[in-house]
C-alpha cells in the first residue's frame, strides 16, 4: 500500500468529507476519490459506502484508518530519526475552552507558523465534556479542558493528561453589596460568603455542569439551596448579568477588574480552576502532536 493513499484515507476519517480532505491536502476531490478507490483495490476491501450525498468509511475503512495513523506516524518518526533537520507535518485538530485557547494555544500557533509551517492547527471552541467526547471518537487530536478542585473531572484510562496551570476563582458580586458585606464580616470562609447571598439568584454555566456542582456544594455547606436562575458560558455575559443585578456567579480572581463588580475570594475550602491537555493514549508519538505537546510543557 502507498502511504500517500493511506494519508487520504486517514484525513477522510478525520475531516468527514472529500472536500475537507482536498482542502487540507491542497488537491481536488476527484484526486481524493481516485486515490482511495485505488487503495480499496490494493487491499481488496470496500472502504467507502454511500451516506446521503456523500460517503462514509465502512467498518473496514475505519479500521484501516486507525492503522493508517500509526503507520503514518511511524513513517514520519523514521524520517525525522534519519534526518534530524526534517520538519514535522500534518493537521492537528485542537478543541478547548476559550481561555486556554487564548492563553496557551495562540502563542504556540504563532510560533509554529513561523518555525514549523508544515504543522497546521484547526481550532474548535468547546467546553470540556464536548471536547472529551470528540477526543473519544477520534474527531480530535488534542483537547484543552478544565475542572475545579471541588468538582474534579474523571477521564478514562485511554486518555493521557498533562496538567497546564491553575488559577483561583471567587464569587463575583455587585461592588455595592460587596462593600456592605466587607463591613459585616472579616476573612470569612467560602460557606459564609455564599450565605450572605443566599437570597440572590445565581448564575451557572450553560455548557458545563462543573460550575453548578461547585455552587451547590458550597451552598449546601452554608445550609441552603441556590436558585440557579441564569446560565452562560461567557464570562463577559456573567459580568453583565451581575452588573444588571440579576444574580451572582463564579469568576476567576485574576480576571481584569470591571467597574461595579467585586470578586470575593473563597477559602476553607478554596476554589481553583485547573487546566489540562488531554490526548488519546498512544497518540503522542505522532511528530506533529509531540511538537505541540513539547511546547505546552515548556509553556
Amino acid at each position: 500500500m502507498e502511504t500517500r493513499r493511506l494519508q487520504y484515507l486517514y484525513e477522510l476519517s478525520r475531516m468527514g468529507s472529500m472536500r475537507g480532505v482536498a482542502d487540507i491536502l491542497g488537491t481536488t476531490t476527484s484526486t481524493v476519490s481516485q486515490q482511495i478507490a485505488q487503495l480499496a483495490r490494493e487491499t481488496g476491501t470496500r472502504l467507502l459506502e454511500p451516506d446521503g450525498r456523500g460517503v462514509r468509511l465502512t467498518p473496514a475503512g475505519r479500521r484501516l484508518a486507525e492503522h493508517a495513523q500509526t503507520i503514518l506516524a511511524a513513517v514520519d518518526a523514521a524520517r525525522l530519526d534519519l534526518d534530524s533537520g526534517a520538519e514535522p507535518s500534518g493537521t492537528l485538530r485542537v478543541a478547548g475552552f476559550a481561555t486556554a485557547i487564548r492563553r496557551t494555544l495562540m502563542p504556540i500557533i504563532g510560533e509554529l507558523a513561523e518555525h514549523h509551517p508544515r504543522v497546521r492547527i484547526v481550532v474548535l471552541e468547546h467546553e470540556p465534556a464536548e471536547a472529551l467526547k470528540l477526543l473519544a471518537t477520534d474527531d480530535l487530536d488534542l483537547a484543552l479542558t478544565y475542572d475545579y478542585n471541588l468538582a474534579p473531572d474523571e477521564v478514562g484510562s485511554d486518555i493521557e493528561t498533562l496538567p497546564l496551570w491553575s488559577t483561583p476563582w471567587g464569587l463575583g458580586v455587585p461592588t455595592t453589596e460587596a462593600q456592605r458585606f466587607a463591613a459585616t464580616a472579616e476573612m470569612p470562609d467560602a460557606a459564609a460568603v455564599f450565605s450572605v447571598f443566599r437570597d440572590h439568584d445565581w448564575i451557572g454555566n450553560s455548557r458545563n455542569i462543573a460550575d453548578e456542582t461547585v455552587l451547590r456544594l458550597v451552598s449546601s455547606m452554608a445550609g441552603f439551596e441556590p436558585t440557579l436562575r441564569h446560565q452562560s458560558d461567557s464570562l463577559d455575559l456573567v459580568e453583565d448579568l451581575i452588573l444588571a443585578g440579576l444574580g451572582v456567579g463564579l469568576l476567576p480572581e485574576d480576571r481584569p477588574r470591571r467597574e461595579g463588580i467585586t470578586i470575593l475570594p473563597l477559602q476553607n475550602p478554596d476554589l481553583h480552576l485547573r487546566a489540562y491537555v488531554r490526548t488519546r493514549r498512544g497518540r503522542s508519538a505522532w511528530p506533529a502532536l509531540a511538537l505541540v505537546l513539547q511546547r505546552l510543557r515548556n509553556g
